[in-house]
């Protein structure tokens, strides 16, 4: 552990530390990231070394950025080495100064710019049928991960996340929800468990992250401790957007405690089961059958639904076998899950073919939204199709399916058009 200063102003009277500060990564296979070390010297200015593939092109740009983040610190003596393989600038900023708060004591941060529409907000109701995975300390995976059309991407300070790079992480994950796009993906965050993950909300909250995944949630005041914690950051901030909550459910407990989980805050719009976590829980191996899982899945179904938030599969590790995915998917919506986890982008496309309504789903959820159509028209209060008379969550229902299903390309967008000339067709030929 480096020492600390108790304060910037301790710092410009002179102190010096011994010890060098390290963030980031180097090495073979390392790309669009690098490694910065920072001792802290006296009465030597600012000494700049810069080792960069791309030093021809923006060098200059790079030390200028660095000059910029230790005058914002306050540091005018310094030894300063970065390793660049190509990294971003919101890259090399959060790089930097997880390296400077390891010499120094401040509350100060150096924020990215802010991109537009990474501050939009989610609804607690739109598709979730995909989230990708993406190690919240491994830039190169993360820069270009939106144009894959995941519905979410994760950015993960937990399980992807070496332990001993956790903090360093959380610089990378805050500067990439302000500066990195998403390409329209839901912006979402895997924090770590207990007081760690209460910390890692810190970062995140205020600067608005559209979902926050609960790792081994097993109970209710898992999720009020969130609550609170969140509730907190947001006045501290003056923020009123929504955080939208995914617990994962990866024990035998949390299992047992799924509605009570699910119901424990408006917040919560999803429930995720984690099976590595859980089959180990149980002690079985799991299979690509599912038998050994059967029941959790089922029992969160069934909580979620009865709560009225959206279920969610775990991941399927194996990502190359596109059948296996398949199948695996098929049963999944058999058993009542909307969506999904991804680990590698090849998996997106399955799922949201396969998890789409197929067409004798459309051709039932397209005769129920045009006699919902023409209730609406006539000024009736009921729909009906036939002689059955429709409650509100199917037309609701219905209705997703058509979005889900323009979403995979399996409807167009002007279906009633095509539907409505179909059937004025038909009428005619009737009369005929």
């Amino acid at each position: 552990m480096s020492q600390s200063f108790l304060s910037n102003n301790n710092y410009k009277k002179g102190g010096i530390l011994s010890t060098i500060a390290i963030a980031g990564n180097k090495g073979k296979g390392v790309r669009s990231d690098c490694q910065i070390s920072v001792s802290l010297t006296k009465n030597k200015g600012l000494e700049i070394t810069l080792d960069s593939k791309v030093k021809t092109m923006y060098g200059r740009s790079i030390v200028e950025l660095t000059e910029k983040i230790f005058n914002f610190f306050g540091i005018k003596n310094a030894q300063v080495l970065i390793e660049d393989s190509g990294a971003l600038e919101f890259i090399l900023a959060a790089r930097l100064e997880y390296a400077i708060k390891q010499l120094i004591k401040t509350d100060l941060e150096f924020l990215p710019e802010f991109l537009k529409e990474n501050k939009d907000v989610t609804t607690k109701d739109r598709s979730r049928i995909s989230r990708l995975y993406l190690p919240g300390n491994s830039p190169s995976l993360m820069i270009n991960a939106g144009i894959h059309n995941t519905d979410g991407l994760i950015l993960d300070i937990e399980d992807a996340v070496a332990p001993a790079k956790k903090d360093e992480a959380r610089y990378l994950v805050r500067n990439a929800l302000r500066a990195l796009n998403f390409y329209g993906a839901e912006r979402m965050v895997r924090i770590n468990q207990g007081e760690r993950g209460l910390i890692d909300l810190e970062f995140i909250v205020p600067h608005y992250v559209n979902l926050i995944l609960i790792p081994k949630c097993e109970n209710a005041s898992q999720i009020h401790s969130i609550d609170a914690k969140i509730a907190e950051i947001k006045k501290l901030h003056k923020m009123k957007h929504n955080v939208w909550y995914m617990p994962i459910i990866e024990s035998a407990q949390g299992v047992i405690n799924a509605y009570q989980i699910a119901t424990a805050s408006e917040n919560v719009v999803a429930l995720a089961i984690g099976l590595e976590d859980y089959t180990a829980d149980l002690g079985t191996k799991r299979t690509n059958e599912g038998t050994e899982s059967f029941f959790a899945r089922t029992m969160l179904v069934n909580a979620s639904v009865a709560a009225g938030v959206q279920p969610i599969d775990s991941v399927f590790s194996d990502v190359f076998d596109m059948e296996a995915l398949k199948q695996n998917v098929l049963k999944s919506k058999g058993l009542g899950f909307v969506g999904m986890g991804c680990i590698h982008p090849r998996q997106i496309r399955v799922l949201h073919e396969y998890f789409a309504p197929d067409s004798d789903e459309i051709e039932k959820a397209k005769k129920i939204v045009l006699a919902f159509d023409d209730a609406t028209a006539k000024g009736l209060g009921v729909v009906s199709l036939g002689t059955k008379m429709i409650d509100p969550p199917v037309v609701k229902r219905a209705m997703k399916s058509i979005d889900t299903a323009i979403a995979a390309g399996k409807l167009q967008k002007d279906w009633k058009k095509t539907e409505m000339e179909r059937m004025a067709d038909e009428a005619v030929s009737k009369k005929k």
